[in-house]
């Protein structure tokens, strides 16, 4: 049995020769599936105008998830708060709270999950583009929670179910920005190491070492999420690295669309320009054989002190998606869960 929980962020990936709606449906096959296995927790992340990933409303997968799971946690990783009012996620995630009681996370991010324009055509203004106000957003977003606060702008809104108190609320984050927020306010934190692996160290102990105690949590509680590739052969890893690898390119260039496929991304040559582009992407990942893998997590979470571990595995093909669970599953040792 592993030492910490792990977890799982699906990204609800579109493969190439498949379509959005299959995507949204494995998103559902993955949470049951690593329920089953006996992940601690499925999290969903939100992005917008991208055709190579269907998950501009994880607040409504969410909403599937609670009657398609019964006891793993269920979660945003994450919702972008600044793409909404407070208010209005308050009341969503009092109602998915109601649906699924004590299994749900509120996990909260400031990127805007997509390009400029996308962002200034979901927050209506240049100015709300602009903003700066994320730290305030948040205690808005926790005052629903504490109305008798006097400094809250709403203090006479009751953020409906009003006899349903907000879920556990999660910082995100890729850089210390993240960390000085989460630690300030005495919130549990998740870094994105998949964002940005050379951070993860300096912005977890940094937010171990300054964390401030919080009725909700008196002491800290980090989490590390990884990027991972890895299958039972090392042919097949070859394989699901270059459809990885293409992806990111065409992402990073602008050439959105679905995850290439292998044949796709083994025929493709990577130009010298384009290997440098891609140095940063091969270097926030672990790709390997299971027990290599499994190894060099080991070390990371020794190095961050995190207390859990999230997994994205960001490959082509559902079935390599859910065969990588099971792998992981088997070198942490996770106790699978009998009659769900």
């Amino acid at each position: 049995m592993s030492s910490f929980p792990v977890s799982v962020l699906d990204l609800t990936v579109v493969d190439s020769g498949s379509s959005g709606p299959q995507a949204l449906r494995n998103t559902i096959e993955i949470a049951r599936h690593a329920e089953k296995l006996g992940y601690h927790r499925v999290w969903l992340a939100e992005h917008h105008n991208t055709s190579g990933i269907a998950s501009p409303a994880p607040e409504v997968m969410l909403g599937v998830l609670a009657r398609e799971t019964s006891a793993i946690r269920i979660g945003s990783g994450g919702i972008m708060l600044p793409n909404h009012s407070p208010l209005k996620i308050a009341e969503v995630f009092r109602v998915l709270e109601a649906l699924a009681p004590e299994r749900v996370d509120l996990g909260i991010g400031r990127a805007p999950g997509t390009d400029t324009m996308t962002a200034l055509a979901l927050r209506r203004s240049r100015e709300a583009l602009a903003a700066e106000d994320f730290p305030e957003q948040i205690a808005e977003l926790r005052g629903y929670n504490r109305l008798d606060e006097a400094d809250h702008p709403f203090m006479r809104i009751k953020a409906a179910p009003s006899d349903v108190d907000l879920p556990p609320i999660w910082i995100l984050g890729s850089s210390d920005y993240g960390a000085r927020l989460a630690a300030a306010n005495g919130f549990p934190f998740s870094f994105a190491a998949h964002i940005n692996m050379k951070m993860a160290v300096p912005a977890l102990r940094y937010y171990r070492e300054q964390y401030q105690p919080s009725p909700e949590f008196p002491e800290p509680l980090a989490m590390l999420a990884l990027s991972v590739i890895t299958a039972d052969t090392d042919e097949e890893i070859e394989v699901l690295k270059k459809t990885s690898e293409l992806s990111w390119l065409q992402l990073i260039t602008g050439r959105h669309g679905p995850m290439p496929g292998p044949d796709e991304a083994m025929a493709y040559q990577f130009s010298e320009v384009e290997n440098l582009q891609l140095a940063d992407v091969r270097s926030r990942r672990i790709a390997g054989r299971p027990e290599v893998v499994r190894d060099r997590i080991l070390g990371l979470m020794n190095d961050t002190g995190a207390d859990e571990l999230m997994l994205v595995f960001s490959v082509w093909g559902h079935h390599n998606r859910l065969r990588a669970l099971e792998l992981m599953a088997e070198q942490f040792r996770i106790e699978p869960r009998t009659g769900v």
